[in-house]
């Protein structure tokens, strides 16, 4: 990926308060370049998740600005964000359990003006053929994995140019998380642009381009990703290597 890539995705000085004292973010900076996957690391309660919140509009920061194709989302509700291009698919996956595979793919296309998607729905059953085996079964009776792949699939119904992805292999099968990661570059070399957090932070680190260590709300390091999969202190306190 070349350093003079355009920012798609930039955040400058972003703070957030989760719920009435406990300070989420304390400054966050960073930025998405057009055709990467940039990885997010970090511990437990270290403001990953609140960051993808903001971006998407489900929080308000306290302070800063985020941008997206160089257009401030302040202000603007999920779904105009989600018009713009930028899709999430949240942590723990939230499906739509009482509705069918092909129901959850449908909302997933709610902005979408367009009145054929079939195009889509061959595009996600390519990537995950199990979904056009199960497209008349409810969600919630869906393996964890493929409740995974359906949240995946639901977000790409939208055409995302970026697409956020929220600790998508917890909870799963080793053979699962292969299979996750493949879809993820295999949607990356389709041109989509991807935001990774993920606790498993060498897979996400052998996937992204670059990567962002988040502490206790802030940015320890910023590199690219070869470069901190080598790092000894973040091999020792992320990837649980000497």
């Amino acid at each position: 990926m070349s350093e003079k890539a355009p920012a798609m995705l930039s955040l400058d000085d972003v703070h957030a308060i989760y719920g009435k004292k406990i300070r989420a973010l304390k400054g966050v900076s960073l930025e998405v370049r057009a055709g990467e996957v940039v990885a997010l690391i970090g511990n437990n309660g270290a403001g990953k998740t609140t960051m993808m919140k903001i971006i998407a509009g489900l929080l308000k920061p306290e302070k800063g600005r985020v941008t997206f194709q160089g257009r401030d989302l302040a202000g603007l509700p999920p779904h105009r964000i989600m018009r713009m291009g930028l899709s999430l698919v949240p942590e723990g996956r939230r499906i739509f359990p009482r509705l069918s595979v092909m129901e959850n793919l449908e909302m997933g296309a709610f902005c979408r003006s367009e009145k054929d998607l079939s195009r889509e729905y061959d595009h996600v059953f390519h990537l995950f053929p199990v979904l056009g085996k199960r497209r008349c079964q409810l969600g919630g009776t869906l393996s964890g994995g493929e409740q995974q792949m359906l949240a995946m699939g639901r977000a790409l119904m939208a055409a995302p140019k970026l697409l956020m992805l929220d600790e998508p292999s917890m909870g799963l099968a080793p053979v699962v998380v292969d299979k996750i990661f493949e879809i993820i570059g295999l949607i990356n070399k389709e041109g989509v642009t991807v935001l990774l957090v993920e606790q498993n932070a060498k897979r996400a680190l052998r996937a992204a381009a670059r990567a962002y260590v988040l502490e206790t709300g802030m940015v320890a390091v910023a590199q690219d990703a070869a470069t901190l999969l080598k790092d000894p202190a973040v091999r020792k306190a992320y990837l649980g290597l000497d």
